[in-house]
């Protein structure tokens, strides 16, 4: 933790050089309407937390997120990536001091709502009944089964390396960079969001033998880390004022290099900035898709609109990053309590 406070080290950090992106900045028409969803799902759902804690979340309007991600899905086709990101995000905070073995066990019932395998809605923590409605969403806007698997699976892995991100919470410690690069491009829901973006359009039409090429799913990866990096570097004055809070791409880079903090921002910025001059590589030099190749293209540059999308939301109206906005957990995540309606 920094001798800073939390204040000191938002403006400090205000003043270095935030990422860049070529990518267009639209915003999906339905962004309020969602946003207002929102607020009912987190008073309906997240009445485990106080209601400070939960007008907080409504501050942070992570619904915003899919709605600049996406632009041109219609409502019901961004509730099941709505509910999968303001869930993921609060569910975060929640379980902010758990072990690994806890979030374990919440993964395994999160998969088997997302899969169907458990097929009742939940009547306790309402993280699992939002998990439950978003496959009941996905299934009612007319998502193709093969294109929801893809998506649940990803989910599965953001899960896993949230998962292992604990063991370094646990121990405060910084994982060496090669642990965390893995982590953070799987944590970030970048990749998900990758897979999502076959709903937009007539992507959903694209066979496997596009969605599965190795270029593609190498921009699925960089989707992942772009948005890693680019929320590590926004997000670093709260972990730098909070215990625990290590997996971080700055911190990596001082810890794997013993540069200063700024030193080390300066190196995540070109880190990223590198994976950011790989991504347009690719963009600009796909493989021939045949009769495919045009719709192949228009989907890699909806990918830049996603991640172009999902900074904006860092950076526009956003209140989850500034002091005093973080939700700390308030219950050990081991007493799930359920309120009755």
């Amino acid at each position: 933790m920094s001798c800073e406070t939390e204040e000191q080290l938002y403006a400090r950090f205000a003043k270095l050089p935030r990422p860049r992106y070529p990518f267009p900045d639209l915003v999906n028409p339905h962004i309020d309407a969602l946003a207002r969803e929102c607020d009912r799902w987190i008073d309906e759902d997240y009445r485990f937390n106080s209601p400070g804690a939960r007008e907080r979340h409504k501050r942070h309007r992570l619904t915003d997120i899919p709605a600049r991600a996406f632009p041109q899905l219609r409502l019901a086709e961004l509730r099941p990536v709505a509910r999968f990101t303001s869930s993921g995000a609060m569910m975060d905070d929640y379980f902010d001091h758990s072990s690994s073995a806890e979030v374990s066990r919440a993964r395994d019932r999160i998969m088997a709502l997302l899969t169907g395998e458990d097929g009742a809605e939940p009547q306790d923590l309402g993280i699992y009944r939002q998990f439950y409605l978003l496959r009941q969403d996905a299934m009612g806007c007319g998502m193709p089964p093969r294109l929801y698997d893809k998506f649940i699976a990803e989910i599965d892995h953001m899960l896993i390396a949230y998962q292992a991100e604990k063991q370094w919470i646990a121990a405060d410690q910084v994982p060496p960079l090669e642990v965390l690069l893995p982590i953070r491009e799987n944590t970030s829901g970048g990749v998900p969001f990758a897979k999502y973006v076959c709903m937009e359009q007539d992507f959903r039409t694209l066979p496997d033998t596009v969605l599965e090429h190795p270029v593609i799913l190498r921009l699925h990866a960089l989707s992942g880390r772009l948005i890693g990096w680019h929320n590590d570097l926004i997000s670093l004055p709260k972990e730098l004022s909070r215990r625990g809070d290590v997996v971080n791409i700055v911190l990596g880079m001082r810890h794997h290099h013993d540069m200063s903090i700024e030193e080390a921002y300066v190196a995540a910025l070109e880190f990223h900035d590198n994976d950011l001059r790989e991504f347009m590589s690719l963009q600009e030099h796909l493989p021939y898709f045949g009769e495919w190749h045009d719709r192949a293209q228009s989907y890699v540059r909806q990918l830049g609109i996603m991640i172009q999308g999902t900074y904006m939301w860092h950076v526009t109206n956003c209140g989850r990053y500034a002091p005093g906005a973080y939700v700390e957990p308030e219950h050990d995540s081991r007493e799930f309590q359920w309120v009755d309606r």
